[in-house]
C-alpha cells in the first residue's frame, strides 16, 4: 500500500544527527570530551562557536547556541517555537536523551560524575540485559552510559 504522496518505496532515510541547543558550544565540547570521552569533528582545524559536531559513530551529536552572537535566537529556534530549558533538579521527565554506550559503564558513569556530570542514578542491569546509569550534563541534559544489550549484534 503506498503513501497519498507517492510510494513509500522512493523514501529512503538515513539518521543525520542530533542537534542539542546549548547556552555554550565551546563550554559543551569541552565538557563532553572531558566528562565521556568524545572528541570533537574539527573542520580544518576550526572551532565554531555557535555550532560543533562531536565523533559518536554513525551518528552525529551537534551542538549548537540557542542565541547567536549578537544574542538573538536562531531561526530554526523560533521555527520551533522556542526551546525550553532542560529541567535540572525537577522530577519531569526530559523530552530527549542522550544515550552513550561503553563497555564498563560503571568506569564511565564514576569517570563522568568526576569530571563534572551530575549523578542522577547509579549503573544498574535492566531486565532487558542492558546495564545503565544516568547523569546530566552541563545543561541538565539527561545522559544514559550503556551496555549493548546482551545477545544484540
Amino acid at each position: 500500500m503506498g503513501s497519498p504522496h507517492g510510494p513509500a518505496s522512493t523514501l529512503e532515510p538515513s539518521f543525520d544527527c542530533v542537534i542539542v541547543y546549548v547556552k555554550d558550544v565551546d563550554k559543551s565540547v569541552e565538557f563532553y570530551e572531558r566528562a565521556f570521552g568524545l572528541t570533537e569533528r574539527r573542520e580544518e582545524g576550526r572551532r565554531k562557536t555557535m555550532w560543533a559536531e562531536m565523533e559518536t559513530g554513525e551518528t552525529t551529536l551537534a551542538f549548537t547556541a540557542i542565541t547567536n552572537a549578537l544574542g538573538y535566537e536562531q531561526r530554526d529556534v523560533r521555527l520551533a517555537g522556542g526551546i525550553e530549558p532542560p529541567h535540572d533538579q525537577s522530577d519531569t521527565p526530559p523530552n530527549v536523551v542522550i544515550s552513550l554506550m561503553y563497555s564498563d559503564v560503571h568506569a564511565a558513569y564514576r569517570h563522568a560524575v568526576a569530571n563534572g556530570a551530575l549523578g542522577m542514578a547509579p549503573p544498574e542491569n535492566k531486565p532487558w540485559g542492558m546495564t545503565a546509569g544516568y547523569v546530566k550534563d552541563i545543561d541538565g541534559i539527561l545522559v544514559q552510559l550503556a551496555s549493548p544489550v546482551r545477545g544484540r549484534t
